[in-house]
């Protein structure tokens, strides 16, 4: 298995595996945005929308391989804004439910990680459903937890959820 960022040429060459894989997340219960039952339509208009912004450096996408086959994806959110240049937003870390239990979500975070680094990030954060399975992964990973919202966002079936926020101080490199 390999991770291998995305610029935005790849990105609209792999969108339709991204949408099933992003199909597969929500139909997998995870709330990562959407409401289940995703059109494949919906979840392929959506990563196709990402490509500008992979175009722009305002997101930095990465997608885990099995041969050809897309089976996990993780994204970087940059700031625009002067005051903020020092952190980043990793946002929708997604594992298809037939890769999970072998790491891959861990090496997904890892990359991700060591790619902020790398670009001078010192801060990172995300937010997550909270007492989902993807708690325990950041936990791990030494994220350290910020506070939890109540009410923030519908879970795939609709049903208002908490979610946590988590952080992380990296060393820029």
């Amino acid at each position: 298995m390999t991770t291998t960022g995305l610029d935005a040429a790849a990105l609209l060459g792999r969108a339709g595996e991204l949408a099933d894989l992003l199909v597969d997340t929500v139909a997998g219960g995870a709330s990562v945005g959407f409401l289940a039952p995703l059109d494949r339509t919906e979840a392929l208009a959506w990563w196709e929308g990402r490509a500008a912004g992979v175009a722009a450096g305002h997101l930095a996408v990465w997608a885990a391989l099995d041969g050809d086959r897309v089976t996990g994806t993780v994204t970087l959110a940059f700031p625009d804004k002067p005051n903020s240049r020092h952190r980043a937003e990793l946002v929708k870390l997604m594992v298809h439910r037939d890769a999970r239990g072998k790491g891959l979500g861990r090496r997904l975070l890892t990359t991700a990680e060591e790619a902020a680094a790398a670009a001078g990030v010192t801060l990172l954060h995300l937010d997550t459903e909270t007492d989902s399975p993807a708690e325990r992964l950041y936990r791990t990973a030494g994220w350290a937890r910020a506070g939890i919202i109540p009410d923030y966002a519908a879970d795939p079936s609709g049903v208002l959820r908490p979610t946590t926020l988590y952080y992380k101080h990296l060393s820029a490199r």
